[in-house]
């Protein structure tokens, strides 16, 4: 009772001092009221790119002192079922780092912003500025919808001590010359062991001989499977006399206990794969064997013109629900800043999809990564379709099939196409309604 009739009495004795301690606090209170007053712009981010683009958007809030930029790291293995949840709940980021693969889809859904508007009132970023083949995963019917953020394509890393006793200074640029190369490798190594190692559960190689060979993949503006056209057929071929001729083991990665200890002893001495392996080769490979590796563009069946690979990587999208569109423009040009994505490379090994980027000299000076940059201006889109990634599983599941000698090829293509054809059939008759409708005009 004491305390509770005693203190306004209190109070009344320290007036003077409380409304001074008033006005000093007042003063912190209105400085975040201005810290509020920033416009506050969500970014979800994947993976490793996710952890350091925290450090990059640091950079571009002092340079923009009124947006306040929120990172949301998210897992590789949780990406597509968390932006699907956030268009359904209609919570999705201001702006995202987004898998190429994945453009169509949110375009189709209608997710994310056309793009064109800002480009053209944009006065740092244009499309000549990136690499032709990966600026072209983010176009649907002329419309761009992404900005490449890094880039990613798949090479040839081999071991280029073996290839020189087998008799080649460099690697072959054509696919006859290549498999010759790989017979003579084959021959140096012996029976246990193998020129290339192509594993059976991914669908990246004989995709890329397929593209290599000039098929579009999907035909009928990619309502319908071309899987049984000869152009991919020729591919596929190819594909399958590597292991045929005993050039290449008839094995999954998971059946491969340690990728990098199998490529230092000679198990296989050839291996498609992307740029993330230039660190892992760097870290892994025994240091006696550093300078005995090397990486070369893909060879083509007709000389390096027809050597393209897959163009891959991560693009920034904004998205239609955001309230913030000039902002998180403002945010994509700045992570598009040449000297941003050299850094970005610097804390990642994520190669700069700004082609300006490798004008400098420690992308420059590097051979291996060099071969990227080359290859990187011979890219080829996979099909633009929400389903891409559905349709490559059951092509792997098909090849596999195929290599483990359980069907034969004509069959396996076959009943591809037939699944493929069946995933497609809203396609094809959205496309049928889109021509009648034409037609009547």
């Amino acid at each position: 009772m004491r305390g509770r009739s005693s203190a306004p009495a209190r109070a009344r004795a320290r007036g003077p001092v409380t409304a001074a301690l008033a006005l000093l606090l007042a003063a912190p209170v209105a400085g975040c009221a201005r810290h509020d007053s920033r416009t506050t712009l969500r970014f979800w981010g994947m993976g490793r790119e996710g952890e350091v683009v925290q450090e990059l958007v640091r950079d571009f809030e002092r340079e923009r002192p009124d947006i306040h930029v929120i990172v949301q790291q998210i897992p590789w293995s949780a990406a597509h079922e968390k932006l699907i949840t956030g268009y359904v709940g209609r919570s999705t980021p201001d702006v995202s780092q987004l898998g190429n693969t994945w453009v169509p889809e949110f375009a189709a859904l209608k997710a994310i912003e056309p793009l064109r508007p800002w480009l053209a009132r944009s006065t740092a970023l244009d499309s000549a500025a990136f690499f032709p083949g990966v600026w072209d995963t983010n176009v649907l019917d002329g419309q761009p919808y992404g900005v490449p953020w890094y880039v990613d394509t798949r090479v040839l890393f081999y071991r280029k001590d073996v290839l020189k006793r087998a008799g080649y200074d460099a690697m072959p640029q054509r696919w006859d010359e290549w498999k010759r190369a790989m017979h003579a490798v084959k021959r140096i190594v012996g029976p246990d062991k193998f020129a290339i190692f192509l594993p059976t559960n991914e669908w990246n190689p004989p995709v890329i001989l397929g593209l290599q060979s000039g098929s579009p993949l999907l035909s009928d503006d990619a309502t319908r499977a071309a899987f049984t056209d000869p152009a991919f057929r020729r591919g596929f071929d190819f594909y399958l006399s590597l292991f045929r001729e005993g050039l290449a083991p008839p094995v999954s990665n998971t059946q491969i206990a340690n990728v990098y200890q199998e490529f230092a002893r000679g198990y296989f001495n050839m291996y498609i794969t992307g740029p993330w392996n230039l660190g892992e080769m760097r870290n892994r490979m025994p240091a006696d064997l550093q300078d005995d590796w090397a990486t070369a563009p893909l060879p083509g069946p007709d000389g390096p013109a027809s050597g393209v690979s897959l163009a891959g990587g991560s693009s920034l999208v904004l998205y239609r629900a955001s309230r913030h569109h000039a902002e998180g423009w403002a945010l994509i040009e700045y992570l598009s800043r040449p000297d941003v994505q050299l850094k970005f490379w610097r804390l990642t090994g994520d190669l700069p999809g700004r082609v300006e980027a490798w004008r400098d000299t420690a992308l420059a000076a590097d051979a291996n990564t060099r071969a990227f940059e080359e290859q990187l201006r011979r890219v080829v889109a996979t099909p633009k379709v929400p389903e891409w990634e559905q349709i490559a599983m059951r092509l792997q599941d098909q090849v596999e099939r195929v290599v483990r000698g359980t069907v034969t090829a004509d069959t396996a293509l076959a009943q591809l196409s037939r699944e493929v054809d069946g995933m497609l059939e809203k396609r094809r008759w959205l496309r049928e309604r889109a021509l009648l409708a034409r037609g009547s005009r």
